[in-house]
């Protein structure tokens, strides 16, 4: 089934390109459902596809030589994956499975080839989009190195909320803790840990369901980059369930 020009459109590198383009695209494309926990792509193989989340939340993980697994990213809708190993032909950097029952656009890497070399106008799209997945590794990879566990968990949470000038909220986590962890870059007991130093800043837990007290003073805390980066709060920003706050 193809996704048709319409929802290519609704795909952010795509969304300026001419109708014929997009009509290209469509042709080489096709929408395709995925179940929870299987495997979309393989660490080590050529890609034959660029694939595009439109329901659900697909995880990048990377194994090490000695069997070692670690989430690198959860890709939520409208995110895309293996983007870079299909611009230059080389084997996936990380594994690609579903987290959850969802649909995804697949786009056949050779003929997406075949289109980016004689259209300039998709090219620079991509070339966007790559270059917004680089800064998102490079503030990742910054956060590892300036923040403690601690507040990049403060800093993920208050990215969940639609307004960061509020004074208290609940939010609900979009997936699991152990993903969760991987994702902060940390193993599952120092996520414990962290959610328990943040608890005197007011952070409450119940299963998924998180309750910030007081997100004036866990933003005093966390530092988050959005406080001097704009493009922040889109970036980081995905998929949360937010409820007014109860007393």
């Amino acid at each position: 089934m193809r996704p048709s020009t319409t929802m290519l459109r609704g795909l952010p590198p795509f969304r300026d390109l001419p109708e014929t383009l997009l009509a290209e695209i469509d042709a080489i494309s096709d929408l395709v459902t995925v179940e929870h926990g299987q495997e979309i792509c393989r660490q080590g193989v050529v890609p034959t596809h660029l694939y595009y989340v439109v329901e659900g939340q697909v995880t990048l993980a990377s194994t090490a030589p000695d069997g070692t697994t670690a989430v690198v990213e959860v890709i939520h809708p409208l995110g895309d994956f293996v983007l870079a190993s299909v611009m230059v032909r080389l084997p996936n950097l990380q594994a690609a499975h579903a987290v959850t029952r969802g649909r995804l656009v697949a786009i056949e890497a050779e003929a997406l080839r075949e289109i980016i070399e004689r259209s300039p106008a998709l090219s620079l799209a991509l070339l966007t989009s790559l270059s917004r997945e680089y800064r998102n590794i490079v503030r990742q990879v910054r956060d590892l190195k300036v923040r403690t566990t601690a507040q990049r968990l403060g800093c993920y949470l208050l990215a969940l909320l639609p307004d960061p000038n509020a004074a208290e909220a609940t939010i609900r986590l979009p997936f699991e803790k152990g993903l969760l962890a991987g994702r902060l870059g940390c193993r599952q007991e120092n996520l414990s840990r962290a959610f328990a130093s943040l608890r005197e800043l007011g952070v409450e837990t119940r299963g998924a369901r998180v309750t910030l007290r007081d997100i004036p003073r866990l933003t005093v805390y966390a530092m988050p980059d959005y406080l001097n980066d704009p493009e922040m709060t889109e970036l980081t920003r995905a998929g949360s369930d937010i409820e007014p706050a109860t007393a």
